[in-house]
């Protein structure tokens, strides 16, 4: 079994065929090497029956004198009523008689295949024996020719195994071809992926110009590809961005203390601490969240429970400590499925961002509508340009001064939240609003 997986496809389904092929070679075969001994049966029957009725007008004429002529046939052996033989071929001529049975007495005619006469002992013969009325009793002719071997004729059965050899190498051959030409395709998109590394994702596999299942593989591929490249591209903008980040907060760090250091007589350290807090603070969130993203992205599952929406909204808000108006409009009995703490991670981060962007207020709303529960986070600040809503939730994204991140946001909140609503099921968006920003969550409702 081993040996036969280790064969390549085009080996295997060649050999397939072939055996397939000689099945229906062999069957054909044999059922033609049937039909033609059971007509070479037939016609060597009739031969045999001619001869004997040859042998009948003998009989009738009164002209047997002890030899009879073979008439063409191995041998001809006339019977007398008592069992004695009246005359045969010169062939047989004192041979004792090559047949014993009779025809039934409403029949004249009666022949069988026998292997084991004492005449020929080592040869099938076909033996046809006439009755023959006289007045003095019953005379019985026996006349045997060799019976026609299982093969019939040896060039025939040449001719049936050649056909079949020379039908069974074509279809091996033309199988093959086939199969090469069916595969060809796969090689080259093979060898295609096989030259493709991380740091050169643009090759595509070619695509063949028959839509069958080759093609439909190769598209399959080619967008695997794409999809593994945009992935790459955006790890490798993601670390470009997250390195220049977490460097922003330490170079400053660093330049605090080198300044101290240099002049540490005159450096007010609790300025310094504190300042040095601050930038830590920042270090600390942005290393959270590169941790958040992390796990969302390895796909990690998070826990499935019963959640009254506007309770942890409620929860939420109520133990923020508050930089604008809040006003909340949170419906009851809004309940999904989900994970807790992930949810309340994405209204923190939403919250924040409207906070971060608010001239004065900002408005939470929970409610249900139809089979979803929607959450709404709307600030009265400057807005975002239709055009730029799909890049605010790209990592690391910086706009324009009017909603440009600013010290207290790692430019990370909103693509943890849009990842944290998809995990969920649902979507994340910006929709119109009279003014400012306006965030809509939707998610399926529990069932």
């Amino acid at each position: 079994m081993r040996t036969w997986h280790s064969w390549s496809v085009r080996a295997r389904l060649t050999l397939i065929a072939c055996a397939v092929m000689t099945l229906i070679c062999s069957a054909v075969g044999v059922s033609a090497l049937i039909g033609v001994r059971d007509l070479a049966y037939n016609y060597s029957t009739n031969r045999v029956v001619k001869a004997a009725l040859k042998t009948v007008h003998l009989v009738k004429r009164d002209v047997v004198n002890g030899l009879v002529p073979s008439q063409g046939v191995a041998g001809v052996q006339i019977m007398r009523p008592d069992g004695t033989i009246a005359a045969a071929s010169p062939n047989l001529v004192g041979r004792p008689p090559m047949a014993v049975f009779l025809p039934d007495d409403s029949i004249v005619r009666a022949d069988r295949l026998i292997c084991d006469s004492p005449v020929y002992p080592d040869t099938c013969m076909i033996i046809v024996a006439f009755r023959v009325y006289q007045p003095d009793g019953d005379w019985v002719i026996y006349a045997a020719d060799e019976a026609v071997p299982w093969y019939v004729d040896y060039r025939l059965l040449a001719a049936l195994i050649g056909g079949s050899l020379l039908v069974v190498g074509i279809t091996g051959y033309g199988a093959s071809w086939s199969i090469g030409r069916a595969l060809a395709p796969v090689d080259a998109i093979s060898e295609e992926l096989a030259g493709i590394t991380v740091s050169d994702l643009g090759h595509r596999v070619p695509v063949p110009k028959f839509r069958d299942e080759v093609r439909r593989m190769a598209e399959a591929a080619n967008q695997t590809l794409d999809r593994l490249e945009e992935a790459v591209e955006q790890q490798r903008r993601f670390a470009s961005d997250a390195s220049h980040d977490l460097r922003s907060p330490l170079t400053a760090m660093r330049a605090e203390i080198e300044g101290a250091l240099l002049h540490p007589e005159d450096a007010d350290w609790p300025v310094i601490g504190e300042a040095l807090l601050v930038s830590l603070d920042r270090l600390q969130a942005l290393v959270t969240d590169l941790l958040q993203v992390a796990r969302l992205d390895a796909r990690a599952p998070g826990r499935t429970d019963p959640i009254d929406l506007g309770r942890l909204a409620a929860t939420e808000l109520d133990r923020r400590r508050r930089r604008v108006k809040l006003v909340k409009d949170l419906g009851e009995h809004v309940v999904v499925r989900g994970d807790r703490l992930r949810l309340a991670r994405l209204i923190t981060n939403l919250v924040d961002n409207a906070e971060r962007h608010a001239a004065s207020e900002v408005a939470v709303r929970v409610a249900r509508n139809n089979d979803g529960a929607v959450l709404e986070v709307v600030d009265d600040g400057a807005g975002i340009a239709p055009d730029k809503r799909e890049m605010v939730f790209q990592r690391f994204t910086r706009l324009d001064a009017a909603r440009s991140r600013d010290s207290g946001g790692t430019g990370l909140g909103l693509a943890i939240a849009r990842q944290i609503a998809e995990t969920h099921g649902g979507t994340l968006t910006i929709e119109d609003s009279n003014r400012g920003a306006r965030f809509v969550l939707r998610i399926p409702i529990a069932r």
